[in-house]
Order: structure tokens, then sequence, then C-alpha cells
């Protein structure tokens, strides 16, 4: 069975189509939201809540606008930035120089999408990484990043529509 042939199963109401949805993918985005929350305890309260999501919103996938492993990471991402800023919850800024170069959280890397997205991301400079990771990963806004970084806000637009630029060349998504 194909991804969207599990949704549209999970459409139905069929239990076995939610574990199977979660073996496929559960892993990754379970990476994920410890990637983005950074507590593993609050990334699978999250995992929990993106497949109710998915268990309940599965007559709204449309595979003519992506597949199914990007319908659920968008989610997982979605849902984890709004409770970053949420209220009452704290937002360290911890960046590396090497936020991308390590596998997922738990040890687990995606194959030739890492290494796809790693010849990508080695394309920017160090100024638009660091930009694309303050969006990406922190759900920082470009004024957030601004202020974090220090620059311009223009600067940072600058650098993130020129970083998002190269990113869709070197993935070939122009």
């Amino acid at each position: 069975m194909t991804d969207a042939d599990v949704v549209r199963e999970l459409a139905l109401g069929r239990e076995a189509a939610l574990a199977e949805l979660y073996d496929r993918f559960g892993e990754l985005l379970l990476a994920v939201g410890v990637r983005i929350l950074k507590d593993p305890v609050e990334a699978e309260d999250l995992l929990h809540d993106v497949f109710v999501e998915a268990w309940r919103r599965a007559g709204d996938f449309d595979p003519e606008r992506g597949g199914v492993r990007a319908w659920l990471v968008t989610r997982t991402r979605s849902r984890a930035l709004d409770r970053c800023k949420s209220p009452g919850r704290s937002r360290a800024v911890a960046l590396d120089d090497h936020h991308l170069d390590r596998p997922g959280t738990d040890g687990t890397q995606d194959g030739g999408d890492h290494a796809r997205l790693l010849r990508a991301v080695a394309t920017l400079s160090p100024e638009q990484r660091a930009v694309v990771e303050c969006a990406y990963f922190d759900g920082l806004s470009s004024s957030e990043i601004a202020a974090h970084l220090r620059v311009p806000i223009g600067t940072v637009k600058s650098r993130m529509a020129g970083g998002l630029s190269k990113l869709r060349v070197a993935l070939g998504v122009v």
C-alpha cells in the first residue's frame, strides 16, 4: 500500500491505517518535534496530537498538493512552532554551527534525503544558513532573527530570500 492509500484508509476510519501511518512516520515526526521543541516529553505529546489530527483530517489530504510525508511533517512543524510561541513557554534560542550536520535527534537519518539536504545547505553562505536555521528550526520571525543576529531586518529578508533561492536550485525545486 502506498502512503496515500494508507491515508485514504484512515479517512474511512480504519484504525489499522493509523497504526501503519505511525509505523511509517512516527520516528521522523518525533525527531522533528524534538528538534524544534528541544524537549522529548513535549515532542511525544505533540506527536500524539499530530496523529489525532491526521485521524480527524485524513479526508483533507490531497495527493495533488504533495506527499503524505510532507503533509505530516508540515503539520508537526506547524504545531511545534505554535507551542514555541504560546504564552507561558520560554523560547530559548540554542543554535550551534552544526544544526543540520546531525542526523535526527533520535539517531536516525532519512538516507538520501538527509544527504541531499546537507549538500543543498552547503551551498548557503554562513549568513544565509543562520537566518534559515533561525526561521525553520526555531520558528523566529524576521524581526526576531534581526534582533538575535544583531543585523537590520532588511538584511535578514535579503539573506532569507537568497538562501531559499539557493536551496530551491540545489534541491531541484525551481
